[in-house]
Order: C-alpha cells, then sequence, then structure tokens
C-alpha cells in the first residue's frame, strides 16, 4: 500500500490520479483549522471534463474544527488516469491510501 498527502483549500485540485488500475482503500480529510470547514469529492473517469455537479460522491460534508473524516467502508476501484478531485472550505489535509492491482 502507498499513501499520498496534499492540502485542500477552495480550489478544486487533484488529490490522486490513478496509474494503472488502483483500489482506495481510505481517505483521511483532516481540519486543522480553529472552525469547521466544508468538504466536497469528486471521482473522475480518465478524460472526462470536469464538472461541478457530475460525478460528485461527497458534497458539503462538515467537519468539525480539529476533527477528521475518514472514509474507508467504500472502496473504490480507479482505471489509469481516473482521479479523485476535492475542494474545502478551510485547509483541511487530505490522505489518500492506495494499493495497485
Amino acid at each position: 500500500m502507498a499513501l499520498i498527502s496534499t492540502t485542500l483549500t477552495l480550489a478544486t485540485s487533484n488529490i490522486y490520479a490513478s496509474t494503472g488500475n488502483t483500489v482506495i482503500s481510505t481517505m483521511y480529510f483532516c481540519n486543522y483549522n480553529a472552525s469547521a470547514a466544508n468538504l466536497n469529492v469528486w471521482v473522475q473517469s480518465a478524460g472526462s471534463a470536469f464538472s461541478a455537479t457530475a460525478n460528485l460522491v461527497y458534497r458539503e460534508v462538515q467537519i468539525a474544527a480539529a476533527d477528521t473524516f475518514v472514509i474507508d467502508r467504500e472502496k473504490l476501484v480507479l482505471a489509469n488516469g481516473d482521479c479523485i478531485i476535492a475542494n474545502a472550505g478551510g485547509s483541511i489535509a487530505a490522505t489518500v491510501n492506495y494499493v495497485g492491482i
């Protein structure tokens, strides 16, 4: 398994792009702000154009100050070039745990 981490802000950003086929086993979103922040997450297939409404899997999930939102029950299988995109209404540390298949 491997980890990749980034910091989310209001700008929508790619937090993970699959190289080959991969399985996302866990995603952690840690709010290190002094106030609550909202999180949005999209899963986008390779070659498709980004849309704010298409492929939205988590919308405005409120994460309390100094708390962590963990996604570990749903596993995502991604093909080569598929990606996970996210943004947050405050600085949130995002960590993705994945394995190649």
